[in-house]
């Protein structure tokens, strides 16, 4: 194995079986693992402000390397401070490469060995991401943690083609890596490809190993294979990275999603659920999600979780709630969502704990009975 291009710090004080509390040490401060990230795409962690993001417990926060090439410019975000200094962000941040929108975009986008061309969904002008030129947009941005550029083939794809984008990954992270320049605080993060077929896992893991990355991170799930082939992929790939270096998986997920990604050894996730769940009405809690759509909530005067340390959570009502989310006022998507966030980071602190006190499936066990009971009503919690 290669050594590390960047230059962040990475230590494994308690470990319960497969599942890992860590400390990532980046420019921006440190971040207590496993820990989940706040998707920012487009400078903003959406219906958030940095302050009420902050007082979630969250630390690390997502950056996208295509939107915000688009709109406003990474050499424009570069100029007024990066990303930190553009939204106010003091924590540290961590960019997609903009690997995920070569399939999120396949009929706005052409690839090639060298790279790809997109034709921006904003007004069709065209602009070419290349694995130099996204390190390049990242260095701009003041990423803390910066992505290599993939490939990331979707759900459904022949393996002979998940294979050939697989390989293609690879000699791009070599590039990516090449590009990369060291500099304290700051790391590069290799991405484990081959859809759900085990032996280009495999392949994938060693190539980006014997490459050498500060992370690695996992990626092309949560696309549609489902729970039960995501985990299968995790068992098959996760052993084969380092002990030493944080793992991350991409675009994960729902919150029994996050338990089983840690029990497996991950140590990162970040994904729009909470976000764009807030915005449509819909709450997680420790007993499952919460649709305040529904006519069940319009006079109950329970809050949503009284347990956690969010006013969100604890401060308003499910009726007032429902009300807002009826009436499509901006302030329901704004609650909802800092109540999401909240319960995600929640749960992640509790897990946190769990690993450090030993009892990590004491604590998956008791988390998967209540997450499957599901959300109690009124009238059950007043004959208790």
């Amino acid at each position: 194995m290669s050594a590390p291009p960047g230059d962040i710090g990475f230590r494994l004080p308690a470990t319960d079986g497969a599942a890992r509390r860590g400390a990532l040490a980046t420019a921006h401060g440190p971040i207590e693992t496993p820990a989940f990230m706040p998707v920012g795409t487009a400078a903003t962690v959406k219906a958030l402000t940095p302050q009420m993001l902050a007082a979630t417990g969250a630390r690390m926060i997502l950056g996208n390397t295509y939107h915000l090439m688009l709109r406003p410019g990474a050499e424009r975000i570069g100029r007024l401070g990066g990303l930190h200094g553009f939204m106010r962000w003091d924590g540290p941040i961590l960019t997609d490469s903009g690997g995920y929108q070569v399939m999120s975009l396949a009929a706005l986008r052409t690839i090639d060995e060298d790279g790809v061309e997109f034709r921006s969904h904003i007004d069709g002008s065209r602009h070419r991401l290349t694995p130099e030129r996204a390190v390049q947009i990242q260095r701009l941005l003041g990423s803390d943690v910066t992505m290599v550029l993939d490939e990331c083939p979707p759900f459904g794809t022949d393996e002979a083609a998940v294979a050939a984008a697989m390989r293609r990954s690879m000699r791009w992270a070599a590039r990516c890596r090449a590009a990369f320049e060291p500099r304290p605080g700051h790391g590069l993060f290799g991405i484990v490809q081959g859809g759900v077929h085990p032996a280009l896992r495999a392949e994938s893991a060693e190539e980006l190993v014997a490459q050498g990355y500060d992370g690695y991170a996992v990626g092309g799930l949560a696309v549609g294979e489902g729970q039960e082939a995501m985990f299968e992929v995790l068992d098959a790939t996760v052993p084969l990275l380092p002990a030493d270096r944080p793992r991350y998986l991409m675009g994960v997920g729902k919150p029994d999603d996050l338990v089983g990604g840690v029990a497996r050894g991950i140590d990162l996730f970040d994904c729009v659920l909470p976000t764009r769940s807030g915005r449509t009405g819909q709450a997680f809690t420790r007993f499952g999600p919460v649709n305040l759509k529904n006519a069940r909530h319009a006079d109950d005067p329970r809050p949503l979780d009284a347990t956690i340390d969010c006013p969100a959570s604890r401060e308003y009502s499910r009726a007032y709630l429902h009300h807002l989310v009826r009436s499509n006022e901006i302030l329901g998507a704004m609650l909802l969502t800092w109540h999401n966030v909240a319960y995600y980071q929640t749960l992640m602190a509790e897990m946190r704990d769990a690993i450090a006190g030993g009892r990590f499936a004491a604590f998956a066990e008791a988390f998967a009975r209540d997450y499957r009971c599901g959300d109690v009503p009124p009238l059950a919690v007043a004959a208790d």
